[in-house]
């Protein structure tokens, strides 16, 4: 990709810097500094606990990555035509015999180290979480490379070595793009002087196709999940009414009440499902609809308890949808287990459980988080493509069409989803993998057949008869409605979770999601259109009655009924609008699209049936002309699919997928003018409440670190960038010279501060660098251990010295980014967000003439836009001090102050879930920065 392209990053945070020493589970590790227990394993055994990965897994000290970055233009070479002894030479003999051009990779030499007995027992340096015993046992071309070899150029501009991301950090857009095309050019080198050229192709091919295989796995995973999910939650539902009977029509108790009475034109026919006021013998009337409802209530209750109870102790990160975080991750943040095994794991059986209960949650959302957890462990398959954490998200960019590809059977509408809502960097390849992919899981869906009916999703309807021109003006209001809706729902949703974060007499999380189950059990119970499955009432409310065969609900049925139906509908809609404000939140895997989607149904359904009752009763008013006479004139049914497309809209401000989504699903072309109609309205007078859909006021309410493109989402102020920056003064930066490895080790043990500027000396303060502190601590540590084992005394450097001893002295030129992006400080705070915006920056230096003025990280960024600065503010959590985080110290220029890298670590913990949460007493302690 090339570097301009529009990505974005995450900001990166501060370690944990609480202790608690123990062994690495006894893989020969040191020891580590921890905050979490179970957690921050990953940090040192990776998602799924393998013991190669590792924090250094990223180290470009592995053979393949040993020449340095460098961006210095090669020497051209003259054409083979022009020089007759390399046309003989190409001709007559292989390529494995031609001697080394300057585009071979070059040859490691000999070592020639010195050192000492032990590692001096007086210098406190702690390893990096996940550093091994001996960090360059296994790399000896490191010391060669940085001291005793004159032909490695590391005065080349470039952005240095790094070590691995820690969690809960930002990644480096940049050099793992260059990265990867240096894996490329290394691999062309490769594969050009091997004898046999089509081995060479063969080779390069199948690095090639490494993604491909990739996605397809993870298309025949997703489709496969899916149908289990499917039939789990179908059956489990179904449950709390009753079972199937085994031995009566060929039934099964396994069997959900659709595929026991499967061959039934109506349910009441079927003998094989039994219900349970029947089992336990009650009569007819309110004794039999007690028993039932009793039933109904524990099960449901029973449910959401180990729904609950899965993701607290086995995945915190599975509760949610997910889709906020997964946001902030393809945005470049590192949220480890937020991908893992155990987290797909606990994804779906939560997910059957919580949906089986008939809370107001839906699936679609958390299936396209299990989506991009398949990915992410088909990814550990191939290292090309896990230790590179662009190419990763790229990956995951494209699994995610597949997760809304099987939740309603829309491919292309899951690739516009991937496109429109969740990947901020989409080149064309990506659409192509992930039309594939989505493509993939869709065939693989469709296999399986879930519901025994050839359709993908249980609402997949198709309507025989068109609209007409007056019915424009409802579909209109219901547009109007459906931006009202998710307007309301979204204010509702964060006063809801506000409150239930400040609020400290409030019940842990599980008793908290127990609550909420009965709540909602004992209002569903009692009314018809509420009692069943959200999937359930979303099919019989896109019905067409000429086709339906069963009318569960009574629907279709005319005269004074069809009044009655109204009033149920709306209280249904109102009701439902209620408990799925206070559900979305809780710690259970939980969707709103499937929600939003059944009370813009039961509107538009009202809608509909009002706009039938008046056409039949008024067949000669003006409007109704272009009616033909003895055949049903409007469908209420379509009046239920874009009262779904405009509540869809108005929560997520989503346009185009919606509609394509929607066309796909009722396979009607006529409808598509009339559900872009409602689209539209509902979003303008969405956005009229707020620029924010459902889930970016959840990244914003979790301070997540994400900056969305839009300028529309977040206006930026027209002010000059040296307002905000960090400046100079205020910044603990390093000189070129004067250091040792003792006086480094104590400004990093004196400053949490994520990296530091590198300038010539204090006085003129000329700009050579950045060195972040994840490689400054690495280095260190490593110098101090064999072979090498300099004393603390040692003096460190980070420009040219050519009368140092290089076996003596730690040069530090090859771990700092000899070439940060800069800007002049008196740009306009428009041109440096566009800069992390585009290029996926964590940092960027002010500088005027070449001497250093100041520095903007994203957090920085972040907060402006975001307003947060007025939060804390008002919160009363000021103190003297500044910004403590990737930056190299000091902060905003306003009063405001931000928690060092302890209390940074530990908000994020809190807005990831990994906090206890007996912790989280007022919103005072827990409103900390995340970045």
């Amino acid at each position: 990709m090339p570097p301009t392209s529009a990505m974005n990053n995450g900001a990166s945070t501060s370690t944990s810097t609480s202790t608690s020493s123990r062994p690495a589970n006894g893989h020969g590790h040191g020891t580590y500094t921890h905050d979490d227990d179970p957690d921050d394993l990953d940090l040192i055994l990776g998602d799924d606990q393998d013991h190669d990965t590792t924090i250094l897994r990223d180290d470009p000290l592995q053979p393949d990555l040993t020449p340095p970055l460098t961006f210095k233009r090669k020497r051209a070479q003259p054409s083979v035509l022009f020089r007759p002894a390399r046309l003989i030479t190409s001709l007559f003999h292989s390529p494995a015999s031609t001697s080394r051009t300057s585009h071979d990779p070059p040859r490691p030499l000999p070592i020639t180290t010195t050192s000492t007995s032990a590692t001096p027992t007086h210098l406190s340096l702690k390893p990096l979480p996940g550093l091994p015993p001996n960090p360059a046992a296994d790399h000896t071309d490191f010391y060669t490379d940085t001291t005793t070899q004159p032909s490695r150029d590391w005065h080349a501009e470039g952005p240095g070595r790094r070590v691995g991301y820690a969690d809960l950090t930002a990644i480096d857009w940049i050099f793992e793009y260059t990265k990867e095309r240096q894996r490329q050019r290394a691999l062309r080198a490769r594969t050009a002087s091997t004898p046999f050229p089509l081995l060479g192709v063969a080779q390069r091919l199948l690095d090639a196709s490494q993604v491909w295989v990739v996605l397809i796995l993870t298309g025949l995973a997703v489709g496969v999940l899916a149908a289990g999910i499917d039939v789990a939650t179908d059956w489990l539902g179904d449950v709390k009414y009753g079972f199937c009977s085994s031995g009566v029509d060929g039934g099964r108790f396994y069997l959900g009440r659709n595929a026991c009475c499967l061959g039934y034109d109506e349910g009441a026919q079927c003998r094989a499902w039994r219900r349970w006021g029947t089992v336990v013998g009650a009569g007819e009337g309110v004794g039999r609809w007690v028993v039932e409802g009793m039933v109904y209530l524990g099960l449901a209750v029973t449910f959401a308890l180990l729904a609950a109870v899965l993701v607290k102790e086995y995945a915190i990160h599975a509760k949610h949808s997910g889709i906020p975080e997964l946001k902030t991750v393809l945005g470049g943040f590192v949220i480890r287990r937020f991908l893992g095994l155990w987290t797909l794991i606990t994804k779906s059986l939560g997910l059957i459980l919580a949906v089986a209960s008939g809370m107001w949650l839906g699936k679609e959302g958390p299936l396209v988080h299990v989506a991009c957890c398949c990915a992410n462990l088909f990814t550990k398959l191939f290292p090309s493509i896990n230790n590179n954490e662009a190419r990763k998200r790229e990956v995951l960019s494209a699994a995610a069409a597949s997760g809304i590809s099987v939740a309603f059977g829309s491919p292309i509408g899951g690739v516009l989803f991937s496109l429109e809502q969740l990947s901020y960097y989409f080149p064309d390849k990506t659409m192509w993998q992930s039309f594939v992919c989505a493509m993939t899981a869709a065939m693989v869906l469709q296999a399986f057949d879930p519901f025994r009916s050839g359709k993908l999703v249980l609402y997949q309807v198709t309507y025989s008869s068109s609209w007409h021109g007056f019915e424009l003006v409802p579909f209109v209001i219901l547009g109007i409605l459906g931006g009202i809706y998710g307007g309301l729902f979204i204010k509702a949703n964060m006063k809801v979770a506000r409150w239930r974060k400040s609020t400290a007499w409030l019940p842990g999380p599980v008793v908290q999601v127990v609550m909420v189950a009965c709540l909602t059990a004992l209002i569903n119970y009692p009314n018809r259109y509420m009692q069943s499955q959200n999937s359930d009432l979303v099919s019989n409310l896109f019905a067409e009655c000429s086709r339906l065969l069963d009318d569960q609900f009574g629907l279709c049925k005319t005269g004074a009924d069809s009044a009655g139906n109204i009033v149920l509908l709306i209280v249904a809609a109102m009701l439902s609008f209620c408990l799925a404000a206070i559900t979305f939140g809780l710690q259970i895997p939980a969707g709103i699209i499937l929600p939003s989607m059944a009370i813009g149904a039961l509107t538009g359904r009202a809608i509909g049936i009002i706009m039938e009752m008046w056409q039949h009763n008024h067949p000669k008013f003006i409007a109704f002309h272009s009616c033909e006479p003895d055949i049903p004139c409007i469908t209420p049914g379509t009046y239920a699919i874009i009262g779904a497309a405009a509540a869809l809209a108005g929560v997520t401000r989503m346009t185009v997928s919606i509609v394509v989504i929607m066309f796909e699903l009722t396979g009607a072309l006529t409808y598509v003018l009339p559900i872009m109609i409602a689209v539209m309205m509902s979003k303008w007078v969405g956005d009229a409440f707020s620029r924010r859909g459902i889930y970016e006021s959840w990244i914003h309410f979790n301070e997540y670190p994400f900056l969305d493109s839009s300028e529309e989402t977040t206006p930026i102020p027209d002010i000059p960038t040296a307002q905000i920056m960090t400046r100079i003064e205020d910044l603990v930066v390093l000189t070129a010279e004067g250091h040792t490895i003792a006086s480094l080790s104590s400004v990093l043990a004196s400053h949490p501060y994520r990296g530091f500027p590198v300038v010539s000396d204090p006085r003129d303060a000329i700009l050579l660098g950045y060195i972040s502190r994840a490689e400054l601590a690495y280095t260190l540590y490593a110098a101090a251990r064999p072979p090498r084992s300099l004393p603390p005394e040692t003096e460190a450097f980070f420009a040219h010295q050519p009368l140092a001893d290089p076996r003596a002295t730690l040069d530090l030129r090859p771990w700092m980014d000899q070439t940060p992006l800069t800007l002049p400080s008196r740009c306009r705070l428009h041109l440096a967000v566009t800069y992390f915006q585009k290029l996926g920056l964590r940092y960027v230096l002010f500088v005027d003439r070449g001497v250093l003025q100041g520095l903007l990280t994203k957090k920085d960024v972040w907060y402006v836009l975001n307003g947060a600065e007025e939060t804390r503010r008002t919160s009363g959590t000021m103190a003297g001090g500044g910004i403590r985080g990737e930056d190299g110290g000091g902060g905003l220029q306003t009063d405001a102050t931000r928690e060092d890298g302890e209390g940074e670590s530990a908000g994020l913990l809190r807005a990831v879930g990994l906090a206890d949460e007996a912790e989280l007493v007022s919103p005072v302690v827990d409103r900390g920065s995340i970045l």
